[in-house]
């Protein structure tokens, strides 16, 4: 079983998994790779109806990678997330 890392075209969190989980995501996602929160996130704008028709996915994941977009644009937010990506590291890596 190969691992990647995948960067979610969201928010860029960065995962390692599967290829065939890469793929999968993917293929549910109009071939965009979105990590666990930003895919639930868009589900549940699915779910709750607020998109509607053939193309309510792909509206969807548009929607929230503006969304993130523009918050992503705050420094502080930019200093927490790679906190938590280096305190992630080092907690893998320990193990």
């Amino acid at each position: 079983m190969e691992i990647e890392s995948a960067k979610c075209e969201c928010c860029g969190l960065n995962e390692e998994c599967t290829n065939e989980y890469i793929r999968e995501v993917k293929a549910n996602f109009g071939g965009k790779w979105l990590c666990g929160l930003c895919s639930e996130a868009v589900r549940d704008e699915v779910l709750k109806g607020k998109k509607k028709g053939e193309n309510a996915l792909e509206e969807a994941v548009s929607d929230h990678i503006s969304f993130y977009h523009v918050f992503k644009s705050n420094p502080a937010i930019s200093v927490a997330q790679g906190m938590r990506q280096m305190l992630r590291k080092r907690s893998t890596s320990k193990t």
